[in-house]
C-alpha cells in the first residue's frame, strides 16, 4: 500500500541561498575539557570526508595504489573533500551495509561546536565495490561511527604529532591499522583547505585521513578503532559490529 512519506518539520530545515532547505542532524556526544565531560546535544548541518591526506607523499601513493588494486580510480589532485549526510554520523555499536563489501577505516574526526574546535576519532566506513566507480556516492553509501567521547583541540595542539590512532578488526584480535597523526597533514591546513580560512563553520563535522591498512583493505564484521593521547594517559575507544544486508537479484 502507498503511503505518504513523513514530513520534514520546518525546523529541521536550514535555508540556502535560493530558498534551498537542508537538513540538520542532532547528535548526543560526551565533549571533555579540563578534566569535566559534558554530555551535550550537537548540531551537525555539514559532514566532509577528507582523502588522501597524508604529509608524506610517498604513503599517500601507497594509499592510493591500495585502493586503485581494487578499482579506485587515481585522484586528480590531493587532498579531496567529499560532502555526505550529516544524518550518516553515528555513535552506534551497529550498522547494516549493502553486500559483503565494505569495511571501515580510523581517522581523526574535528567538530566545530559552539564556537569551539574539537577532536574525536571515527570510521571512514565505505562500500568498496560502489568506490570503484564514484568515490563521492561510496562515501555516502554507509554510516560513519564515531566515539562518543571527545576532546577539546586545545588540550592536544601543543603536542599533536604524538596522538596515535589504531584499529582492529576480527573482534579486536586482529591489528588493521595503526600510526601517528603526523600522517597526516596537520588539522590547521585540512582546515584552511576546506574551508578556505581559519575556522571550520560551525556544526561541521570533518573526518581528516586515514593510515595504509596492514595486510590490504578487507571488510570484516566487527571494526574496533581508537586514539590514544600519551602525553595526558587517555584514549578514546569505540567499537561496532556489521550487519550485512542481502543485495536484491
Amino acid at each position: 500500500m502507498w503511503r505518504e512519506a513523513p514530513r520534514i518539520p520546518a525546523s529541521a530545515l536550514l535555508r540556502l541561498p535560493g530558498g534551498i532547505g537542508v537538513s540538520q542532524y542532532t547528535i548526543a556526544l560526551n565533549l571533555s575539557q579540563i578534566d569535566t565531560t559534558q554530555r551535550t546535544s550537537v548540531t551537525l548541518r555539514h559532514a566532509v570526508i577528507a582523502g588522501w591526506t597524508g604529509r608524506d607523499r610517498a604513503a599517500v601513493e601507497i594509499h592510493i595504489k591500495e585502493l586503485a588494486a581494487l578499482g579506485v580510480k587515481r585522484p586528480a589532485s590531493v587532498p579531496v573533500f567529499y560532502r555526505t549526510s550529516a544524518a550518516r554520523v553515528t555513535t552506534a555499536d551497529c550498522i547494516e551495509v549493502l553486500g559483503e563489501h565494505s569495511s571501515g577505516e580510523v581517522e581523526f574526526v574535528l567538530l566545530q561546536h559552539a564556537g569551539q574546535l574539537w577532536l574525536g576519532v571515527g570510521s571512514d566506513h565505505t562500500d568498496r565495490n560502489v568506490e570503484t566507480y564514484d568515490v563521492g556516492v561510496s562515501k555516502q553509501m554507509c554510516d560513519k561511527p564515531v566515539a562518543a567521547q571527545w576532546w577539546a583541540f586545545a588540550e592536544v595542539v601543543g603536542h599533536w604529532d604524538s596522538l596515535i590512532l589504531r584499529a582492529y578488526i576480527d573482534r579486536g584480535r586482529t591489528l588493521y591499522q595503526a600510526g601517528s597523526v603526523s600522517s597526516m597533514l596537520e588539522p590547521s591546513e585540512l582546515i584552511t583547505r576546506y574551508a578556505r580560512g581559519a575556522t571550520l563553520p560551525d556544526h561541521t563535522l570533518m573526518f581528516c585521513g586515514t593510515l595504509a591498512a596492514i595486510g590490504g583493505v578487507r571488510p570484516s564484521s566487527h571494526f574496533a578503532f581508537e586514539l590514544e593521547d600519551p602525553m595526558l594517559g587517555r584514549k578514546i575507544h569505540h567499537e561496532y559490529r556489521v550487519t550485512s544486508l542481502p543485495v536484491a537479484q
